[in-house]
């Protein structure tokens, strides 16, 4: 083909706001989901009886009426289980499929059914016969102190002597800090589908941020090799991190039922069993001392961080070390002594939730800065200032690793004036100083978050690209897609790579026949991991097609480029889909696995030294709130972001997952309260008694940018960063204008006592505490 006959030029597809991958068929409801899926001949449908108590010993399992009720066709507990009896999955054994002697959790898994139908299922699981010996149950942090009832290590960073700069320092405060949990509230439950293969083989279409994990303990369940087993992901409905562990059980259950009788199994579960069965973010209780100078300038201080981490010890161990990596946030401290109580309660076990830990550890240096801000009747953003990590020297965290890219300064300067925060905060001030029911508050707050898995060996990512004879591209990585975008990313660089329109490149679900050993889909990590590996695989590709072009046409290997133009061999334009039909011809591979493995990460936990993250995202947000004293309610008046993601893949992707992580930070700080009873029964478990966040609490005046100046100075994809989770932390500046707004009612130099979330009962409460002095 020569020069003149030549594909259209594809326009570039990386850095563009495009839209979602699935954006119509999410709006037009013909995504599929694995309810969706056309359901295949001789279905059954699986459901469960759980653990009425907290604790206690299984005495009696009476199952008779549950298999003799209409429609079902066996029953399952932990008796039935061939292999392992274990979903736990880093800490091996702490955690059954189905209970077996005791039970840990009000809400614990007991048994399966399965029947013809669903609503025959749950009808036959509510028959039961259940006597269990109840056995004292631990429920809340305090009691889990007291006993000293934990699922890991208690573990201490420190760096210098923080007893001694505390009680040296002008100043010294000391302050505690109760932080809620929080409901996934995904818009899809959790869900499988379990199809039986030859040879006993088994395919599961799961709702799961880590197919690779389930497929290991699926085969662990059943006694086989993890090749026995293809778990497939398409898209899921919503996860935050309540898939990444918790979608196990659920798909596990389906799987043995599949296994057991030949046939295929479905489970669903409704909200309110969701809810009551499935881990949350973890609870926190932070305790301070703080000593610091005239100016705000932190000197020492010391945190107490306890998380309440339910019956097992799930992904604790790594949440909690999370908490302590950022429980310094945006802000260098001299003197610091940073210790961690993993305790073990006996509510369902806690697990992944956007931040994984971040944002308790960031809530609580927040509560720290507006204490010494009050004390000192500053400004909260002139002692959240003269703390930020800088220079002369003031670039060390609590874990020894030197911040070489921050870059909050200048951006909360640009945030500050762009939403007129001084002029603003008089305006409050003078506000509230004339007095009356109605107060207000302002504030802006930082994030500074780290970005990488803690733990070294998860990062990695795989990926499996096929170029076809038509210049058409398949594309598959181990990264899911939970609507967060991914898919879209990583088809915008490997269009980009070979110089083609975005719609030639085929997005194709996740499965782990595909790429294997893949890491979870979590930690903000997976455009960063998952777009390397597929440029990787896009690049051996590429180096094949030119090596054979170049010696076709006698110009060096490099000589050959990809662009949206076509191939470029040496000065002569080729047409891709000419090039790539050649070189098919001419036998060469057109199929390539890829790889990445993120640089430069290590820690030691022993030490707690290390560099546990690549880079780190920042931003700042400005919220203004206006609260009734009288009865506690509240509303958003105002918010003003302005966030880092470095050089964005795709606007429109940030900026959703910006705005989506503000309101569901949001939910977490104001609205979204769990509420167990002196039983450890979850009670607040459906929309009638948990309240998310809904359009209305957004304020009509919500300004969102994406930072302009932004890049990242390490090499990621296209120098972009990671925006899944830092946003959500953005929220804390809702409850920090509330607390604001509470603290007028203050005595001066008294901050006011706000613990999270700030409900209108929690709030008027501490109002009506202001008020009387007590």
């Amino acid at each position: 083909m020569d020069k003149e006959v030549r594909q259209s030029p594809a326009e570039p597809a990386v850095h563009r706001p495009l839209p979602h991958d699935s954006a119509v068929k999410h709006v037009t409801g013909q995504a599929v989901y694995v309810d969706d899926m056309l359901e295949p001949e001789g279905l059954l449908h699986v459901y469960f009886g759980t653990s009425p108590c907290a604790h206690g010993r299984i005495g009696k399992l009476g199952l008779d009426r549950v298999r003799q009720a209409p429609g079902v066709v066996a029953v399952l507990t932990a008796a039935d289980i061939p292999g392992a009896n274990d979903i736990s999955p880093l800490h091996r054994g702490d955690e059954e499929i189905l209970a077996s002697g005791e039970v840990h959790f009000a809400g614990q898994p007991l048994f399966a059914v399965a029947a013809e139908s669903r609503d025959a299922a749950r009808r036959a699981a509510r028959l039961a016969e259940i006597d269990i010996e109840p056995l004292p149950a631990v429920l809340d942090i305090e009691t889990a102190l007291e006993r000293e009832s934990f699922v890991d290590e208690t573990h201490e960073m420190k760096r210098g002597d923080p007893d001694a700069a505390i009680e040296s320092a002008p100043h010294r405060l000391d302050g505690v800090l109760h932080m809620g949990g929080q409901d996934h509230f995904y818009l899809e439950g959790q869900a499988a589908l379990a199809m039986p293969q030859e040879d006993g083989d088994l395919l599961v279409h799961s709702s799961s941020q880590h197919p690779s994990e389930l497929q290991h303990l699926i085969a662990q369940s059943l006694g086989r090799a993890d090749n026995a087993v293809t778990v497939e992901v398409r898209r899921m409905g919503g996860a935050f991190g309540g898939k990444e562990t918790q979608a196990a059980q659920w798909a596990l259950l389906a799987a043995l039922v599949a296994d057991r009788t030949g046939r295929p199994a479905k489970i669903r579960l409704d909200r309110d069993d969701d809810m009551i069965s499935t881990g949350k973010r973890h609870d926190f209780r932070t305790r301070w001392r703080v000593g610091f100078d005239d100016d705000g300038r932190i000197l020492g201080i010391d945190f107490e961080l306890a998380a309440r981490c339910g019956m097992s010890a799930d992904l604790s161990g790594a949440i909690s070390d999370r908490a302590m990596f950022h429980s310094d946030n945006g802000y260098y401290l001299p003197a610091v002594r940073i210790r961690s109580y993993r305790c073990r309660t006996n509510t369902v076990s806690n697990t992944a939730f956007r931040g994984f830990g971040g944002p308790q550890g960031m809530l609580g240096i927040e509560q720290v800065i507006e204490a010494i801000a009050a004390h000192r009747n500053l400004d909260p953003l002139a002692v959240r200032r003269v703390n930020l990590y800088g220079g002369d020297g003031r670039i060390l965290t609590p874990y020894f690793m030197t911040v070489e890219d921050n870059v909050l300064p200048e951006l909360m300067d640009e945030l500050a004036e762009a939403a007129d925060y001084p002029a603003r905060r008089g305006e409050v001030e003078s506000f509230n100083r004339a007095g009356g029911v109605i107060r207000r508050g302002l504030a802006l707050t930082p994030v500074k978050f780290g970005i990488s898995f803690t733990t070294a060996f998860l990062n990695q990512a795989g990926a499996l690209v096929h170029v076809y004879k038509d210049g058409s591209i398949h594309l598959n990585h181990g990264g899911t897609e939970m609507g967060q975008g991914l898919f879209i990313k990583v088809a915008q660089v490997v269009a980009d790579e070979f110089g083609v329109p975005l719609e030639q490149v085929r997005i194709s679900a996740t499965r782990t026949d595909k790429v294997p050993n893949t890491s979870a889909t979590a930690a903000s990590s997976g455009s960063d991991m998952n777009a390397m590996a597929a440029l990787d695989a896009c690049s051996k590709i590429k180096r094949r097609i030119a090596a054979h072009i170049g010696a076709e046409h006698g110009v060096a290997e490099d000589s050959v480029r990809f662009d949206s133009d076509g191939v470029w061999v040496g000065a002569q334009r080729r047409d891709f889909a000419d090039v790539v039909l050649q070189a098919y011809l001419a036998r060469v591979s057109l199929s390539a696995t890829g790889f990445y493995r993120t640089p430069k990460i290590h820690y030691d936990r022993e030490t707690a030294r290390g560099r546990p993250f690549l880079y780190f995202a920042y931003g700042a947000a400005v919220s203004e709130v206006e609260i009734d004293t009288l009865t506690g309610e509240y509303r958003l008046r105002r918010v003003d972001i302005l966030h880092d993601v470095g050089r964005s893949l795709n606007p429109a992707v940030d900026l959703g997952q910006i705005e989506g992580g503000f309101v569901q930070g949001m939910g977490w700080l104001t609205t979204e309260e769990l509420w167990w009873d002196e039983q450890g029964v979850l009670r607040t478990h459906a929309p009638s008694t948990y309240k998310i966040p809904v359009a209305s609490d957004v304020p009509d005046a919500f300004h969102v940018r994406i930072w302009e100046r932004g890049d990242n100075r390490e090499p990621t994809i296209h120098r972009s960063k990671a925006v899944g989770e830092p946003p959500l932390m953005l929220a804390i500046s809702v409850h920090s204008a509330i607390r604001h707004a509470l603290t007028s009612l203050a005595p001066e130099g008294v901050l006011a006592p706000l613990d999270a979330p700030a409900t209108p009962e929690r709030v008027l409460l501490c109002a009506e505490r202001l008020r009387s002095g007590a």
